[in-house]
């Protein structure tokens, strides 16, 4: 009989961590070592139901799913993907797997919950070296120290793994009808924060490119894909967040093109490719490891990003054009209770030499797509979705043994599996607007 091994995750959500579980849950299953349940738990108040409607390729999820209600026998391995205040130990061995950590430090309650747990898997060296330097002193109310707070638990890089069945694959599919022969792609969700303070950096990066191609004869394109769910309600505050920053600059602007709503895996592979998608750019403060970044390296086209976090792991100098700039303190308006906090920093690049980086780059183009092409073997030899189930096994063969000594200590030894209570954020949605190819809106004074 195979040891029982229950993953709680996020599976069934259009999220970052819903790519990143699906994934982790596929290569589990293929392993065919275990027998895998799966619990599907939300994530915030992204929308529900990825997997209904990408029945073909990840209807195998289901299959596997348990009801978190149900009475189930205790399992022998535990995996549950989260941030990690939410992380507890409910199996004989116990997994905790998340992004990481996108500043400089992790907060107590990440620290206490990486502590539950037998051993705790990152996405990148980076939050690896975030995590084990985190600590605290915590004092009595005489101000003596009377511990000091780190993570005591085994910490290792689980990356996210690139599927080369779909991101390696040429498409002759043109999803953009712009009349720029040029355009920089910008990808990611517009998270919180003041102008210049959102993880992503959207505001700053629009600003910086209206003011690097303003007033220019034939200028390049910018196209954005960020938003969630599609809604009208959606695209009209997105588009006033970015006509708010073209009322910042002045002269004659460059045309931005604004892409909504939720996208196939093939469809992203088919706009990250189209003939006038010529470059990424990401302008990000922090990382915990940027998987557009490493899906976008196989279209061998130049990205331009800043140099630091977690995506350094895999964007390498020799074949990209990595941004200097200087470490901030997160900003009020972007900071997150117990997961960005106000005393941890992040990357500001340097506006000058990013603004000079897209000029030259759309200068002189040729000349860095002959440098790029290298990032396309580097991905595909080192960062690929088999290669990340290879170490995957190899983690759980050495660190996994099914005996009951290895449980943690103080644990207890409930025969049935008694699941944690999680908070629910929202709403879930059982169906999204179904999208054929992305609807383009041309954002203009």
């Amino acid at each position: 009989m195979k040891p029982l091994l229950v993953i709680s995750a996020p599976v069934d959500t259009y999220s970052g961590y819903g790519a990143r579980s699906r994934g982790i849950a596929k290569a589990i299953i293929e392993l065919d070592k275990y027998e895998v349940k799966i619990l599907s738990q939300m994530w915030g108040a992204t929308p529900w139901g990825f997997i209904k409607d990408h029945e073909e390729e990840w209807g195998f999820l289901s299959q596997h799913f348990v009801n978190q209600t149900s009475n189930q026998q205790k399992p022998d391995v535990w995996i549950q993907i989260t941030v990690p205040n939410e992380f507890q130990p409910i199996g004989s061995y116990n997994i905790g797997i998340t992004a990481g950590i996108e500043a400089t430090q992790c907060s107590p309650p990440w620290i206490e919950g990486c502590n539950r747990m037998n051993m705790v898997l990152l996405s990148s060296k980076f939050s690896k070296q975030v995590f084990q330097q985190s600590a605290y002193s915590i004092n009595n109310p005489q101000g003596q120290v009377t511990k000091h707070l780190k993570i005591e638990r085994p910490l290792d890089v689980i990356f996210e793994g690139v599927d080369l069945n779909i991101y390696n694959q040429e498409s002759d599919v043109k999803m953009l009808d712009i009349k720029e022969s040029f355009a920089f792609l910008v990808a990611g969700h517009w998270l919180k924060g003041k102008y210049g303070e959102d993880r992503k950096n959207i505001g700053k990066t629009i600003k910086l490119f209206f003011e690097t191609f303003k007033n220019m004869e034939n200028p390049p394109a910018m196209v954005l894909k960020t938003g969630s769910d599609g809604s009208i309600s959606e695209q009209e505050n997105l588009i006033e967040k970015i006509n708010a920053i073209r009322s910042m600059v002045k002269g004659k602007l460059p045309q931005l093109y604004l892409v909504s709503g939720n996208l196939s895996d093939t469809e992203v592979n088919q706009l990250y490719r189209d003939p006038k998608i010529k470059a990424m750019v990401s302008f990000t403060k922090g990382e915990g490891f940027g998987r557009p970044l490493a899906e976008f390296a196989l279209t061998k086209k130049p990205i331009i990003v800043s140099n630091w976090s977690g995506h350094t792991d895999f964007i390498k100098p020799e074949f990209a054009v990595l941004l200097g700039g200087n470490l901030k303190n997160i900003h009020d308006s972007a900071a997150w209770e117990n997961v960005l906090m106000k005393e941890a920093k992040w990357f500001d690049i340097d506006e000058e030499v990013a603004m000079k980086a897209m000029k030259d780059v759309h200068k002189n183009y040729k000349d860095y797509v002959k440098k790029s092409r290298k990032s396309r073997q580097y991905i595909k030899d080192n960062f690929s979705y088999e290669k990340m189930k290879e170490k995957l096994s190899e983690i759980l063969e050495e660190n996994v043994k099914i005996e009951a000594q290895l449980r943690l200590p103080n644990m207890g030894a409930p025969s049935k599996l008694q699941l944690p209570k999680l908070k629910k954020v929202g709403e879930p949605k059982t169906e999204l607007p179904k999208l054929k190819l992305p609807k383009l809106k041309k954002v203009t004074t």
